[in-house]
């Protein structure tokens, strides 16, 4: 990847986190009226953390700040089949891991930017994870 492509990476990381990171209340807010499947929003975050890997090889996050998002994927990794299934709405509300999760996430953002309070993306394209 060239230097644009991973700097582009790192904000697409750090624009999701803070969406992690934010409070249930706000993520369901910042959801509306979308219907999104548990199970793809889990996969698309497993990617991010792949990824996240592989920028931190190229410098582009401190092995620290790594270490959170190794944490979010374990978390990530243990929400078995029968949670995935259903929309992330009702998760985010029921799964205790969502919870935990938005730990990881939060930890990740203060070590990273120095605080968690962080800015909601903008709504992504309907066919990243939508149902």
């Amino acid at each position: 990847m060239n230097d644009f492509g991973d700097a582009h990476l790192r904000r697409w990381t750090l624009h999701i986190t803070a969406l992690l990171a934010a409070d249930a209340q706000d993520q369901l807010a910042w959801l509306g009226n979308r219907e999104w499947d548990t199970g793809s929003v889990v996969e698309e975050l497993e990617l991010l953390c792949r990824v996240s890997e592989e920028l931190t090889e190229r410098g582009y996050f401190e092995p620290e700040n790594q270490r959170h998002l190794q944490a979010l994927g374990r978390c990530l990794a243990e929400i078995d089949s029968a949670r995935r299934a259903g929309l992330w709405d009702d998760a985010l509300t029921t799964d205790p891991a969502w919870s935990d999760i938005r730990t990881h996430a939060r930890r990740f953002l203060l070590t990273t930017l120095g605080d968690w309070h962080q800015p909601l993306p903008r709504h992504f394209p309907s066919h990243t994870v939508h149902r």
